[in-house]
């Protein structure tokens, strides 16, 4: 077999994968999609393309008092937008000292984060369920934002990783001109930031928004709860038979994801990339 032949044989088999894996990720969601415009409640269906439409699951959602779908939006959505903002504020603060200041215990420190990163977070919620009984912070979007937001800090490597490619040298000519340590942050580093920053806001906003576990731990009011737990229990008291109404739930959830990642998908492929290139 010639060297011409080989690469195409390889080339063919790589897109052949390429759409095998392209097939699994988007039929189930487009399954989804239409199954949310589908008459009835039934899972199966004979036909991925629905005979007729329908938005009934959709008033259904904002209509139906047995739940409270829409007042869940607006609690994840609030949860979710002040996690992304306090996320965000702590992981550049803290990355940009670990990485830019040498101070004692530093390298214990980046070690205890490495080590406590490795575990995961579940491990923990016994011991924050005490501590936020203590605190009289149950049932509170408080809690919810305060633990999400302190525990994304332990995942800011890639953000070290990224400040780390940035030269000193711009820290130090604007050392000479006499500007501080937090103008330096604030006018030399967060601009040369961006795809990063947006990398940390996305993934802190994502997080928050799709959690279940701990905001189920933690939220015990019907009114306090997020999409997550809302969902879940939409399923569960209806005994999985409303499957339709549960799909029209999943679109609306996973819009506000899919346009953020839409519109800055430029700066997150930077991010990632940026962040990777040094520890």
């Amino acid at each position: 077999m010639s060297n011409n032949m080989r690469s195409a044989v390889i080339l063919t088999l790589k897109y052949v994968v390429l759409i095998v894996l392209a097939v699994s990720a988007i039929y189930p969601a487009l399954w989804i999609v239409l199954s949310s415009f589908r008459p009835g409640a039934s899972l199966f269906s004979e036909r991925l393309i629905p005979e007729t439409f329908t938005l009934v699951h959709y008033k259904e959602l904002f209509n139906n008092p047995s739940f409270q779908y829409g007042q869940w939006y607006l609690n994840t959505l609030k949860i979710a937008t002040l996690t992304m903002i306090f996320s965000t504020i702590l992981i550049t603060l803290s990355m940009y000292a670990l990485s830019r200041f040498r101070f004692r215990g530093r390298q214990s420190i980046l070690t205890a984060m490495l080590v406590l990163g490795m575990f995961p977070g579940f491990m923990s919620m016994i011991a924050i369920f005490i501590l936020l009984l203590q605190l009289n912070l149950l049932d509170t979007h408080a809690a919810l934002i305060l633990v999400y937001s302190a525990g994304s800090v332990l995942g800011g490597f890639v953000v070290k990783g990224f400040f780390d490619t940035i030269p000193r040298s711009l820290d130090e000519a604007a050392r000479i001109d006499g500007a501080t340590h937090l103008q330096v942050f604030v006018k030399i580093m967060l601009p040369l930031s961006k795809p990063m920053l947006t990398y940390v806001a996305l993934t802190s906003f994502t997080g928050a928004w799709i959690d279940f576990i701990f905001a189920r731990l933690v939220l015990r009011t019907k009114e306090n709860w997020t999409l997550a737990v809302g969902m879940w229990d939409l399923v569960n008291s209806f005994q999985n038979s409303n499957f339709t109404l549960f799909a029209a739930g999943a679109v609306l959830i996973a819009l506000p994801i899919t346009l953020l990642f839409f519109f800055l998908q430029r700066f997150l492929v930077q991010g990632m990339m940026s962040g990777a290139s040094k520890g």
